[in-house]
This record gives C-alpha cells, sequence and structure tokens, in this order.
C-alpha cells in the first residue's frame, strides 16, 4: 500500500509540475525570452545566467540595448523554465523507474509511465531546437503540443492511480464516448492553432472583434501562412512574411475557436443531461467560457501579459478536463443502472 500511495503522488506531483511547465514556456514565449541563452542547457555555456553575465553584456551591447531578444532578465526567465522542465524530467524518470520495478505491487502495466517518459525525452529535444534553430514556428509549435501531451498522459495516469469510476448508466456513457473522444480532438486542432499564432506572433494580426479589420473574410493569404517548414517571419522562399499571411493564421484561429465552442458546448449541455456526469459538464462549459471570453480580452485589450498566459493556462485545464471526462466515460463500471 505504501508503493502505491508514493507512486500515486509522484503521478500528481508529475501532473501539477507539468502544468507549472506548460504556464511558464507560455510566459517566456510572450515575454519574447525564448533567446535569452541562445545555446543548450546551459546560458552561454554557464549553469545559470549570474555566471554568464560578461557573455550576456556583450550580447546586448551588440544588439543595441535590452530591447532585443537577450538581456540577463530574459535569461533568468529561459533557463528558470528549463530549471523547471528539467526537474519534471528527473521526477518522471523517477516515476517510470518506479512502475517498472514494483509493476507487481501496483498491479499495472508500465507502458503508459514509459510512453510518458518517450515523450519528454522527445520534448526536451524539441526544447534545444527551439533555441538552437531560433524559434522556427514549427519547432515551437511541436515544443507546445509535446507539454500538452505530457499533461494530458500523466493526467490519465493520476486518474488511473485514483481509481474514481463514476456512478452512470453504462448504455449511456458508451455511446457518449466517440463523441468525448472528438470533443478531445478538436481542443487539440484548436491548442495547435493558438501554438502556431503564437510562434508566428500572430495574436494581433487582427485587431478587431468580432470582425478583422472590418471585415467578415478579410483579406489572406493561407498558402504562405501555413507553410510549415520556414525561419519566423519568413515565407518558405526565405522572403518576409506578409500581413495578409498573419491574418490567414489568426483567423483560422477564430474560427476555430467558434467550432470549439459550438461543438464543445453542445457536448457539455448533452453530457449534463446525463446522470452522473452533470459536475463535469459544469467544469467543462465554465472552462469553455473562460477560455472564449480570455480570447476576446486578448484582442480588445491588446494582449495583456497576464490575460495571454491565463489563456494558456486555461487551454490546458480545458484538455485536461476533456481527458477526465474521456476517463470517467470509459470507466462506468457495468453493475449501476438509472
Amino acid at each position: 500500500m505504501e508503493v502505491t500511495a508514493t507512486f500515486r503522488r509522484l503521478v500528481l506531483a508529475a501532473a501539477l509540475l507539468t502544468l507549472a511547465v506548460v504556464v511558464a514556456g507560455a510566459y517566456v514565449r510572450l515575454m519574447d525570452a525564448g533567446l535569452g541563452c541562445p545555446d543548450w542547457p546551459g546560458c552561454y555555456g554557464q549553469a545559470t545566467p549570474a555566471h554568464a553575465q560578461e557573455e550576456i553584456g556583450k550580447a546586448v551591447a551588440a544588439q543595441g540595448g535590452e530591447h532585443g531578444p537577450v538581456s540577463l532578465r530574459k535569461a533568468w526567465k529561459e533557463m528558470g523554465h528549463r530549471y523547471l522542465a528539467g526537474a519534471l524530467g528527473l521526477l518522471i524518470f523517477a516515476l517510470t523507474v518506479m512502475a517498472w520495478r514494483r509493476r507487481a505491487v501496483l498491479d499495472q502495466s508500465p507502458a503508459l509511465a514509459t510512453a510518458v517518459l518517450a515523450v519528454v525525452v522527445f520534448q526536451a529535444a524539441l526544447g534545444m531546437w527551439t533555441v538552437t534553430l531560433l524559434l522556427k514556428p514549427v519547432v515551437v509549435t511541436l515544443h507546445l503540443l509535446g507539454g500538452m501531451t505530457t499533461l494530458a498522459l500523466l493526467a490519465w495516469l493520476a486518474l488511473r492511480q485514483l481509481g474514481i469510476a463514476p456512478r452512470a448508466d453504462r448504455e449511456a456513457a458508451r455511446a457518449l464516448r466517440p463523441w468525448a473522444a472528438l470533443a478531445l480532438a478538436v481542443v487539440v486542432v484548436q491548442i495547435a492553432l493558438g501554438g502556431w499564432v503564437s510562434s508566428n506572433y500572430a495574436a494581433l494580426a487582427c485587431v478587431d472583434f468580432p470582425t478583422c479589420h472590418g471585415q467578415w473574410l478579410p483579406e489572406a493569404d493561407f498558402r504562405h501562412g501555413f507553410q510549415l517548414v520556414r525561419e519566423l517571419g519568413k515565407r518558405a522562399d526565405g522572403t518576409h512574411l506578409t500581413y495578409e499571411a498573419l491574418t490567414a493564421i489568426h483567423w483560422t484561429h477564430r474560427v476555430g475557436a467558434l467550432v470549439t465552442l459550438l461543438y464543445v458546448g453542445t457536448f457539455a449541455v448533452v453530457l449534463a443531461r446525463r446522470s452522473g456526469f452533470a459536475r463535469h459538464a459544469t467544469l467543462l462549459a465554465a472552462l469553455l467560457a473562460c477560455q472564449i471570453a480570455l480570447g476576446i480580452a486578448n484582442i480588445l485589450a491588446g494582449l495583456p501579459l497576464e490575460i495571454a498566459v491565463a489563456h494558456n493556462a486555461v487551454a490546458a485545464l480545458l484538455l485536461v478536463a476533456l481527458v477526465v471526462i474521456n476517463f470517467a466515460l470509459s470507466r462506468v463500471p457495468s453493475t449501476f443502472s438509472r
């Protein structure tokens, strides 16, 4: 029992730390501090920015002041995120080792814990490439998705340790499973679109709402806006990305938000009518409403840091809520009927 309790605490701690890492990553990105230390894993070859002050000072002088991508404060923000991510990696390694060594006591396959570790190793590589490849949008977006994947897998693993099964009609739950899976997929796609907006700095490509540039169908360059293999701010051919391309990125995310609101909102209403899932539906609806409100506020208020970070945090919580719902629908006991 002590082994099981320890493993449960490790999993819950890892899930909470992952959420912190995801939010911290959003903060670093929004503060334009992703290149605060342009090498990896250290900062100008040092363990901390304090040991690299001379090199940072030279970089600041070369860029003409602290308004560029490098400064001592930005270096600390970037390294703070790396320290959190490193602690998370060690924690997940520990729980994976425990899942293998104590699998007989835990009475469960270590496959899921191993999958989480594999994602984290790949996530570390993406973190390195984010810096060494100078914030290529596709790498930054994949890095965000890697963090969200880690969070979703750890949430599922944590739910498995808690062993909570809702009292609900099994047949009704079974009928809802594909719709819940689709709701999760819709949110994942929308998170990916949000990451593409953020990594291309297109959040303020449209500054009015609900229209964009006063139009319902603004002039947009989707072809170049969604070219994956290219540098930040550039097309694949090396020329500068146009404002119309940024508009296409932003507008697509808005359309995605509308689809998410309609589908996930409808799913929440249907779920609320099923016995045993009222609280799940209420939480889902509340997070969805909060996320839409934060997205609108970002546009109207000009992307204030607090609201932008909160928008990323609530996206992560919305993802976790749908993981919880999918888990609950898969664990309804067969002995209960309405």
